[in-house]
C-alpha cells in the first residue's frame, strides 16, 4: 500500500537504517499489521509494517510519549519543570518515583533538542545578538557551570547555549581553598580555556550560513579569542558593555540579562540558595533545552502586556504554541542532524565530574 492511499497513513519508516526513514517516500510502500488496544491510551491503536526493512510499528512510535506507561504524566512534569518545581515535589504531587520525573526531563530535554535544531532560524542574521554566561552548579557549589547562552537583542528569541565546567571563584575563607585544591587534586581541574572553546562552538552553529555578526557581549577576555576563531564570517562588529553598568532597557544586554533573571525564577535548581541543585551535569542540560523551547515557542514576550512569543517576534511562527503541540509529535534524531556539541546532549554523553562509573542513557529504539 502506498503512503497516500489512507488518511492515517505513517509519515516515514521509523527505522533509522532504513532509506525511507530520511529519504524520499513518494516510492515507499507499507502494509496495516493488526492493531492492539491499550490501557494508558485507551483505544485502537493501528500497528503497521514497513515492506522493505520489515520493522513493525504503530501510531504510538510517532508520539512524543511513546513507549510511557503514564504517557500523561509527560505534560504535567513539562509544566511543573518551567513553574520551580523540583523533581522530588513534583514526585510527591503525582504519586510517582523521582527517578520516573528525571526519566520524562531527559525523554523532554532530548525532544526540545530536535524541536530547537529544527526551528531555528538558519542562514543570514536578521538583528544583532547578545551573549553572555550563567553560573549554576551541579554537586556541590565546588562543581560549577557555566552556560553561554545567546540571545537575539530584539526579539530576545534564544538561539543556544553550550556549557563550561569552570573552577569555584569569588571569595573563600583558607579552608575552602584547601578544599577546592582537594578535590581537584582527586577529580581533575576544569579546563582553563573551555569557555573560549565553548563560546566559539556555540558561535559556529548560531552563524552557520551567515557572513556578518553584529554581537554584543560584557567584558571576558575570552570572548575575542573565541571570535578569532569563525573564519568563515566575512566581517564581525564586538561590541562591549560594562559589567557593572545599569541593566534596565537601555542596556544593549538587557534581552540576555532579563533571561538570566527569568531562568532562575522558572528553575529550581538554579537558585541562589536551594536543596533542589541538579546532582548531575547531564539533567541540568536537558532541563535547559526544555526551557528553552518553552521560552522561545510558548511563554509570552510579557506577562502583562502580550507582545507575542520570541519565536513570533523572530518571524518564525504566527502564534504561541501551547505545551501540549510542543510535545505532540515524536522528533527522530536520524531525521534531525545536531552539531556535534548538541549531539553529545541529546546522547547524555556529558559526564559529571564528581560521579564515578557514571551510569548513561542507552537509546535504542526509545527516544
Amino acid at each position: 500500500m502506498s503512503a497516500s492511499a489512507s488518511r492515517t497513513a505513517p509519515p516515514f519508516c521509523p527505522n533509522e537504517r532504513c532509506p525511507f526513514h530520511s529519504g524520499p517516500t513518494r516510492s515507499w510502500r507499507w502494509v496495516r499489521a493488526g492493531s492492539f488496544r491499550t490501557l494508558a491510551t485507551p483505544g485502537r491503536i493501528q500497528r503497521y509494517q514497513c515492506r522493505h526493512c520489515r520493522r513493525h510499528f504503530s501510531e504510538q512510535t510517532f508520539r512524543a510519549s511513546y513507549w510511557l506507561k503514564c504517557p500523561e504524566l509527560l505534560l504535567t512534569v513539562a509544566q511543573r519543570l518551567v513553574s520551580c518545581s523540583g523533581f522530588r515535589q513534583i514526585s510527591r504531587e503525582l504519586d510517582v518515583s523521582p527517578q520516573t520525573v528525571l526519566g520524562l526531563s531527559a525523554r523532554i530535554g532530548r525532544h526540545c533538542l530536535l524541536f530547537h535544531e529544527r526551528h531555528r532560524p538558519k542562514g543570514e542574521l536578521t538583528e544583532p545578538l547578545a551573549l553572555d554566561g550563567f553560573v549554576s552548579f551541579e554537586w556541590s557549589q565546588y562543581h560549577p557551570t557555566q552556560f553561554h547562552i545567546v540571545v537575539g537583542q530584539r526579539s530576545h528569541y534564544i538561539h543556544g547555549f553550550t556549557d563550561s565546567e569552570v573552577r569555584r571563584s569569588g571569595t573563600m575563607r583558607a579552608g575552602q581553598r584547601r578544599k577546592r585544591a582537594r578535590l581537584e587534586a582527586l577529580h581533575g581541574r576544569p579546563d582553563p580555556r573551555s569557555v573560549e572553546h565553548e563560546v566559539a562552538a556555540l558561535l559556529r552553529i548560531v552563524t552557520a550560513g551567515a557572513t556578518h555578526l553584529e554581537l554584543h557581549t560584557d567584558e571576558h577576555q575570552a570572548y575575542p579569542r573565541a571570535l578569532a576563531r569563525l573564519g568563515h564570517l566575512a566581517s564581525v562588529e564586538h561590541r562591549t558593555v560594562s559589567s557593572r553598568a545599569l541593566r534596565d532597557t537601555r542596556n544593549p544586554l538587557f534581552a540576555i540579562n532579563l533571561l538570566d533573571l527569568l531562568i532562575r525564577h522558572s528553575g529550581a535548581n538554579h537558585k541562589r540558595e536551594t536543596i533542589a541543585f541538579s546532582k548531575r551535569h547531564q539533567a541540568v542540560i536537558w532541563r535547559a533545552a526544555w526551557l528553552l523551547a518553552w521560552q522561545n515557542f510558548a511563554k509570552p514576550f510579557s506577562e502583562r502586556h502580550g507582545g507575542g512569543t520570541p519565536a513570533m517576534r523572530a518571524g518564525l511562527c504566527e502564534r504561541p504554541l501551547a505545551v501540549e503541540e510542543l510535545l505532540r509529535r515524536r522528533r527522530f534524531p536520524g531525521r534531525i542532524r545536531l552539531a556535534e556539541e548538541w549531539r553529545g546532549y541529546y546522547h547524555g554523553q556529558v559526564p559529571t565530574r564528581r560521579i564515578r562509573n557514571e551510569a548513561r542513557p542507552t537509546l535504542k529504539l526509545a527516544q
